[in-house]
């Protein structure tokens, strides 16, 4: 009720000025004032007013912002936390686990690239040059070795 009251007196108050406005022969200026002066009336009789004071002057309102901005906070520290441990769940470890499941065969390709599915029999190689003492097969690091030493390491 008193926030009607205060808003139609200060509607009147522009309307006022307003009118002095345009007896000095500036319409233009006159017409903005008359249409920020009429905010507040039309803004009490559409009932925003009375929404926004009961919103204002509720404490459970304010308990209830409290409420979010602590969940906002809370979210935003865990996100934090877990960037900047990198944990379990990450992104990057979602992405490595996609590029697993979904991209495991190279085309063309006969063989897994990123190695057999577990319990897999892994293919033996072939030829002596893949066996080492004792006719055991090795692992071929040839490449390896020769990339290595090209670079003196």
């Amino acid at each position: 009720m008193l926030t009607s009251t205060v808003c139609a007196a200060v509607s009147a108050a522009g309307l006022g000025i307003a009118a002095l406005t345009a007896y000095r022969k500036r319409f233009l200026a006159a017409t903005r004032i008359a249409a920020f002066s009429l905010i507040p009336i039309g803004l009490v009789m559409t009932g925003v007013i009375d929404w926004v004071t009961n919103i204002v002057f509720k404490p459970t309102v304010w308990a209830g912002f409290g409420v979010l901005a602590l969940s906002a906070v809370l979210f935003m520290i865990s996100r934090g936390v877990e960037r900047r441990r990198g944990g379990i769940g990450s992104r990057k470890e979602r992405k490595a686990a996609a590029a697993d499941r979904s991209g495991a065969v190279a085309p063309g390709a006969s063989v897994p690239s990123l190695g057999a599915a577990p319990g897999a029999a892994q293919p033996a190689p072939k030829g002596k040059a893949a066996q080492g003492k004792g006719g055991a097969p090795k692992d071929d690091f040839s490449d390896i070795e020769a990339i290595l030493k090209k670079h003196g390491i």
